[in-house]
Formats: structure tokens, C-alpha cells, sequence
């Protein structure tokens, strides 16, 4: 039976496949992400170990009450692991993918200790 990180690669959203696709310069550059990683009792989109980043697609689940403070606590939990969280809206994968881009190229610039 395929694990929770496992059905979630099989099945990406349109916004994440537009990211994969996005980033691929970057991929097949210095920078290895790896998508649905699983790091302590979270899931997160797209994580790049060496530069201690981690990307976020938020969908409309995100927006509510409830899902702000879940990610608030994911997000406190990732930093302080040392990882710098970015979240980007569905929208914004989908219709600025330039602006995208170049704040994560921008975070990947970054050494992961000034990251936060």
C-alpha cells in the first residue's frame, strides 16, 4: 500500500505540476528538490535539503481560520529545524510564475543560516 507522500506524487495539482516544471532550470542545476517529502509528522510540497528550503502551493484550504493556524504551526515546526518556509498561492504558480521563480531563486541565493 503506497504511503500518504506517495499517493500525493502520483496526484499533483495543477499549480504543482506547473512548479515542477518551473523549477526544472534550478533541478538540473545545483539545487535537488524532491517532491511530497516527508519531514517529522508534515508533508510538504517541494523540499530542497541543501539549501534548507522549503516550497509550499496553497490551495483555498489554506485560507480559512483553522488552516492559517495549522500552517503556523507547521511552518514554526520546519523553522525551526532550520528550514526557510515559502508559500506560494495556487494563483500565483499559475499566473506569475516569473515572480515565483524569482523568489525562489532569490531564497536559494540565500546561505540557509541567514534564511529565515
Amino acid at each position: 500500500m503506497p504511503t500518504v507522500a506517495q499517493r500525493l506524487r502520483k496526484n499533483p495539482t495543477p499549480a504543482e505540476v506547473r512548479f515542477w516544471r518551473l523549477i526544472e532550470p534550478l533541478r538540473t542545476g545545483a539545487y535537488h528538490f524532491r517532491k511530497q517529502v516527508a519531514l517529522g509528522p508534515y508533508i510538504v510540497d517541494f523540499a530542497c535539503h541543501h539549501a534548507e528550503l522549503i516550497v509550499e502551493i496553497d490551495g483555498d484550504t489554506h485560507f480559512s481560520d483553522a488552516g492559517l493556524l495549522k500552517d503556523s504551526k507547521r511552518d514554526s515546526y520546519l523553522r525551526a529545524r532550520g528550514y526557510q518556509v515559502l508559500r506560494f498561492t495556487n494563483l500565483d504558480v499559475m499566473t506569475n510564475p516569473e515572480g515565483v521563480y524569482t523568489t525562489v531563486l532569490a531564497a536559494l541565493a540565500k546561505e540557509p543560516s541567514d534564511a529565515q
